[in-house]
Order: C-alpha cells, then structure tokens, then sequence
C-alpha cells in the first residue's frame, strides 16, 4: 500500500484546473472554471470546475468530485492507481507501507514480469518495424489485412523472428532473471536450453487499465495445421484471463462516451474496427464471459453489444455466459455477422458506416435471441419445448434486483407472446426459480447468519444508553475541530491534537462518540499524526473511503464567513472561529464529558436498582454522589442546566 506521508506528498501538490484541464479545455469565470463535460455530449459547456474548493460539477449530467475522483471518473482508475498516476506526474517519489513478506514476494514478481513484458513489447515492435524479417513477412502480411501503420503502432503490435532464440538471448543480455522469463511465458526449456516460445508469430499485446503489458497473444503467420493459431501468455501474477478484456485500455473511454460496449472475439476485430473509427470496442479471446470480464464492462456502461460470427460456433459462443450477464445488470443485445465473415472482414468489407448502420439495425435481445434459437432446435417436439418454456423462465430469473422488476415483467409478458402460453403461468416459473435460488443461498449462509443473529442478541445496546439523548452535531463538532485546529498549538507543551486525545482517550473514546464513522476519522487522525504528519481535513476528503470522505464533505460544509456588512458597521476586530478555538474545544469536550457521566449515572442508578445487599447500596449511593457532584461542575462550565 502507498504510505500516507506518500499521499500526503501528492495531495499538497494537486491542481485541480491543471488535472482537469489536461483532458477538458477550460476557460475561467469569475472564480471559477467552465467547460464541456467529458461524460455526457454537450454543446453548451455546464461542466464547473472550483479552484477553492478543489471540486468538479457538471449541471448537465449532475457528475462531481474531486481530483482523485475526476481520474477514477473518466480513466476508470482505481484509488491507488489514480493515486500513481498523479505521483507519476508530480514526481513524487512512492514510498510504501510495510506489507506482510508474502504480498512484498507478490509484488516483487508482478513488479518484475511488468518490466520484462515492457522490454520484450519494445524488442517486439523494434523487430516488426527494423528488421528485414520483421519488414518481408510480418509488417507486409499486416499491411495486407489492410491495417495501416499508425494503428499497428498505437496497439503496439510487433513480431518475434523465427530464430530459435533471438528474443531469449536480447533478455539474458539485459539481465533479465531465468525463472521470471519462463514465468512470462515468452520463452520455454527444452534439453536444458532456453527459446523462444513465439518465434516467427506475430505479437499483439494485452494492457491493463493504466496501459502497461499484462502478456501477450501471439498468432502465427503462415498456414500449419499442426501448430495452434494463437498462443497466449500462461496465467500468473499479472495475466489472469478470466479478467482481462483485449483492447479495453484503448476502448474505455470511446465505451464510457458512447454508453455502448461491443464485444468481439479477437484481437484483429478489435484492433480493424478501432482504425475504422468504431472505438468501443473489446474482445473476450474467444472464451465465455466470465464474472470479472462483466465486472469490467459494468464499470463504463450497463449496454453490451456482442458482435460475433453467424455460423454455428459464433452463435454458441455468443451465448455462453451472458445469464450471469443478465444477474449484472447489464443489458445484453446480439449481433450476428453474416455466415462466412467476422468483424474484422466485414468492416474492411462494406465500410464503417455501413457497419455502424448493420450494428444498428440488427441487434436483437439476448434472451428473445436465445428463445429463438432454442424453440428451432425443438422443433415439433413437445417435450423440447417444455425445456425450452423452463429454460428461458430460469434466465428471466436472473434478473431479480428488486429495481429492476419492471424489466422482467417485460420480458415475461414478450416470452409468454412468443410461446403461445398465459402470462400468469410463466410468472409463477420466474418466481419460482427466483424462490428456489433464494432459498439455495438461505441455506448456504444458515450458519453465518445464526451466528450473526445470536452475536446480535447477546450484544443488544444498553437499555440504558436508549435512554440518553444523542447529540451528532456535538460529536461532529469536536470532530472538525481536530481537523481544522489540531495542529494549532494548545499551549507551550502541546498542540490542539495532543490535548483532545488526551480528553477523549482518557474518557473511553466510545463512550463519548456514538457515530462509528466519526471514531474512525479519530482513529485514522491519530495513527497519522502519531507517524509525524500533519493531517488536515484535505486528507480525508482525498480518502479512499467514499463513505468516509462523504461524511467529511458534508460535516465540513457548515463554515460560514462573517458578513461584509458587519465589518462596515462595527469597528475593531470580529473575533472568528480561529480566535476562539479554545473555547470551542473545551466547551465540545466539557459537553462530551457531560454526556458521558449522564450514562454513568444511569448505569448506577441500575445497578443500585438491583443491588440486594445493604452494602453494595451504600457503594453505589456514594458513586452516583460522587458523579452527580463531577455534573454539577461540568454543567457550570458547559452553562447547561440540570434539574434535579
């Protein structure tokens, strides 16, 4: 994990207009900046960017945030890799937290294949491009598909020679290690001898989201039957296939625009359609969708479009995996090529705007499409179509998020049209399967969830405490006076932090604060602090915790500046908050205080309640003096009065 004093580093550096303004073109008004939204199609810029505030809003789609934000926003940046990509920029060195030795091991190798990768991406494209073999076959054979140079180097396609170890020998000569080359998959063993695993093949590397090499798909040239067409990276630290979409670093922000993904089976469809101008556009690698692959999609739009072959091996692979699709969410259409044709021909074929228009004009409803081909494959065949009435009400059911019952009750009315049977019938099918998956999972987590019910019994919050009034805003208060005074000096020996952690540490931190979150922004304040920075508010509203930065934004947004018309009628100085932070301080803390002897003399007066012997009585009538006395002083300090 990044350090804090690392994220620290990046925060104090962060500019809002100069982020924001390298992906939107901005011009200033007022003390604000206005320009089109990158997330929605505008011709009227509504896209407002405060300097002061460090935040972004677009009044037409309703979008805002932060820096940070803004990246995970429009690259689909995770925290963390947003969070590198503004170290990268400010450079800034990252400094990282101390891990366990096995995550350390993890990261190492995975550190160690990027760099591997990345030389051998280089070495690829050098072959490609300079060398005679590389020049005579690979790029000529490129060119004859009809791909043109500028897109062959922005995929940052390459060849590996057919020598038997021109790339292996380039990679010892670098100092690279033995074990992370055969871990990449690059080179094999044979006889004790290390080669090239994708000699004389053309290279196509696979990218993450930020644009580094995760591995390669390597597809030979000339025709062999005996040697597969494609060979891919073998799975480790980084290539996970079950993950990775080809083409998606290149396409997500075309997706994100377009709020349409289309989805091909391979690497040269996607790479033809994108020198098309169709950039939305990813590949699965010829395999079913998997759950992350749909996670991944989900993350830029809710609408896939899958674009296959039209014979029979293009429409099963069209098919498989789209149920889970259906349980994403996600609104799936097909499309079928005609038979004889993939996307990568047909493009080339009929032109780009015909493609578009053909894509247009014939998607089809995944499960409408699925019906079709089931009820042609039963035929007359009563009892195939019974499967088919059961197959289909089992995929309707998939789609059981309560917000999207109106969809499903589309569907059922569309099916039950199509197969000639009563609504209400198939209806009750789709609810019984969604009753059946429910009570498979019911059973599934049984014992969690009686664990979960009997922690919770025995742990039932404190009749007592029911009893107490519960005052957030002074929680708050006390709160978002450590984030804006705490490294304000309190007194010659200590800071404003020092003192208040003292007070509440001293008093059992959760029997002075109720809300879990704002114990949390304590905790974290604290650990910070205590490692030698200097946290301010900032740091928690750049916070990887949404939830955590939210309650911040919104407990922080109740400044308020002293009006000019004040200073025009009252002369002298107008004392403001960070004048009188003592006095709030100590007034926040007294009140906690307060609160919390309240609870303790409750607690007493319980337990003198049910004390049976005279001597335990007379121990708590002495303890509930004691604390009524510690309220009464407390009281005169607060101002508060207490009727006895």
């Amino acid at each position: 994990m990044i350090s804090q004093a690392t994220i620290q580093q990046i925060l104090s550096r962060i500019d809002i207009i100069e982020i924001v303004g390298s992906f939107v073109k901005l011009k200033k008004r007022g003390a604000n900046y206005l320009g089109l939204c990158p997330f929605h199609n505008e011709k009227s810029p509504s896209f407002t960017v405060s300097p002061v505030k460090e935040i972004y809003k677009c009044f037409g789609c309703g979008r805002s945030g932060n820096t940070i934000g803004f990246l995970m926003e429009l690259e689909k940046y995770s925290y963390v890799e947003a969070l590198r990509w503004l170290a990268n920029k400010y450079n800034v060195e990252i400094e990282e937290t101390e891990t366990s030795p096995e995550f350390k091991i993890q990261q190492q190798a995975a550190d160690s294949l990027y760099i591997i990768n990345s030389f051998a991406q280089n070495f690829f494209s050098e072959k490609l491009f300079n060398s005679e073999e590389g020049q005579d076959i690979a790029l000529s054979y490129l060119k004859e598909r009809g791909f043109r140079e500028e897109i062959i180097k922005k995929f940052q396609i390459g060849y590996n020679p057919s020598g038997r170890d021109e790339f292996t020998q380039a990679a010892l000569a670098a100092q690279y290690s033995k074990e992370y080359l055969l871990k990449t998959g690059l080179v094999n063993q044979r006889d004790e001898k290390l080669q090239d695993n994708y000699r004389g093949r053309i290279i196509f590397p696979v990218h993450n989201q930020s644009g580094k090499v995760l591995g390669f798909g390597a597809r030979i040239i000339k025709t062999n039957d005996k040697a597969p067409k494609y060979i891919n990276t073998p799975e480790n630290e980084l290539y996970v296939k079950s993950k990775i979409l080809y083409g998606s670093y290149f396409a997500r922000m075309a997706i994100d625009k377009a709020d349409e993904c289309l989805l091909v089976e391979g690497y040269t469809d996607v790479v033809s359609l994108h020198q098309a101008g169709i950039e939305n556009v990813v590949a699965s690698g010829g395999t079913s969708l998997t759950p992350d692959q749909l996670r991944l999609i989900k993350k830029y739009t809710n609408n896939l479009t899958i674009i296959y072959d039209g014979d029979s091996a293009g429409v099963k692979a069209a098919l498989r995996g789209l149920d889970l699709a259906l349980e994403e969410s996600l609104d799936v259409k097909l499309v079928l090529i005609p038979d004889k044709e993939d996307p990568d021909s047909y493009v080339n074929k009929i032109g780009a705007e015909a493609f578009r228009k053909f894509i247009a004009e014939n998607k089809k409803d995944f499960i409408i499409f699925q019906l079709e081909i089931a009820l042609q494959d039963a035929g007359t065949d009563s009892s195939k179509k019974s499967a088919v009435v059961n197959q289909v009400a089992e995929t309707i059911s998939r789609i059981n998020k309560t917000e999207e019952f109106t969809r499903r009750q589309d569907y059922i009315k569309q099916v039950s049209e199509i197969l000639r049977i009563e609504e209400s019938g198939l209806n009750a099918l789709v609810n019984k399967f969604i009753r059946d998956k429910v009570t498979k999972e019911e059973s599934r987590n049984f014992k969690a969830d009686l664990a979960t019910t009997e922690t919770s019994e025995s742990s039932e919050p404190d009749e007592i405490r029911d009893l107490l009034h519960k005052d957030e805003m002074q929680e708050q208060a006390m709160v978002r006076s450590l984030l804006e005074f705490g490294t304000k000096q309190w007194d010659e020996e200590q800071k404003v932090a020092d003192h208040i952690f003292t007070q509440i540490y001293d008093n059992e931190l959760d029997k002075m604060i109720d809300n879990k979150i704002l114990i949390d922004i304590i905790n974290i304040y604290k650990k910070w602090y205590e490692e030698g920075l200097e946290p301010t508010a900032k740091n928690f509203l750049y916070h990887e915790d949404q939830k955590l930065h939210g309650f911040v934004i919104n407990m922080m947004d109740v400044n308020t500046d002293i009006s000019p018309n004040w200073k025009e009628h009252f002369e002298g100085h107008i004392p403001t908050r960070d004048d009188l932070f003592k006095e709030e301080v100590t007034s926040t803390l007294n009140y906690l205080k307060l609160r919390k002897i309240k609870r303790m003399i409750e607690e007493n007066q319980h337990e003198l309640e049910h004390a049976t012997q005279p001597e335990e009585q007379m121990i708590f009538l002495q303890i509930h003096q004691h604390l009524k006395q510690m309220e009464i002083d407390l009281t005169r300090e607060v101002g508060t009065v207490i009727y006895k």
